[in-house]
C-alpha cells in the first residue's frame, strides 16, 4: 500500500506543478493525493464574490472539479471528466476557508465515480459535488 500510497503523491505533486489555474488564478492548495482520495483548500477572495456579495457558484464548483481531478488521477491513468453535477447548499463567505474532500466510490475497467464534500471552516457543508471519470491514454508520471 505504502507503494500506491507514494505513487499518488507524486501524481498529485505533478500535477499540482502544472496546474496553473488551481494555484495561481483560484489560490487553492493541495493537502493530501491518495489512491482514489483527494484533498484541496482555497480561501475565499474578493475576486470570488458574485453580485450577491457570496462566492461565485463557479469558483466552488472549479474547487470542487480539481479535487475530483487529482483523486481520479491518483492512480497514475491519465483520467479526465465524462460529466459532473452538483448541489449548492450553502453560500460561501468573503473570508471562508473552503476545504475539499474527494473520494472514489467506484472504479470499473476505465470509469469511476466520485463524490466531492465542500465545507467551511466552521464544518458546515457549502457543496456536494459528483463526477464521472473517463480513463484514457497515458500516465501522469
Amino acid at each position: 500500500m505504502s507503494a500506491q500510497r507514494d505513487l499518488a503523491q507524486r501524481v498529485g505533486q505533478s500535477m499540482f506543478a502544472a496546474d496553473r489555474a488551481s494555484r495561481e488564478t483560484m489560490g487553492m492548495e493541495l493537502l493530501s493525493c491518495e489512491p482514489g482520495r483527494a484533498v484541496m483548500r482555497m480561501t475565499v477572495r474578493e475576486l470570488h464574490l458574485n453580485g450577491h456579495h457570496i462566492c461565485h457558484g463557479g469558483f466552488i464548483f472549479t474547487l470542487a472539479d480539481s479535487t475530483f481531478a487529482f483523486a481520479c488521477n491518483s492512480r497514475n491513468q491519465v483520467t479526465v471528466a465524462a460529466g459532473a453535477q452538483i448541489e449548492f447548499l450553502k453560500p460561501g463567505q468573503l473570508g471562508d476557508v473552503l476545504t475539499c474532500e474527494g473520494q472514489e466510490q467506484v472504479l470499473q475497467g476505465r470509469h469511476g465515480v466520485y463524490d466531492m464534500k465542500v465545507s467551511n471552516q466552521h464544518g458546515d457543508v457549502v457543496a456536494m459535488f459528483r463526477g464521472k471519470s473517463a480513463q484514457i491514454s497515458g500516465t501522469v508520471v
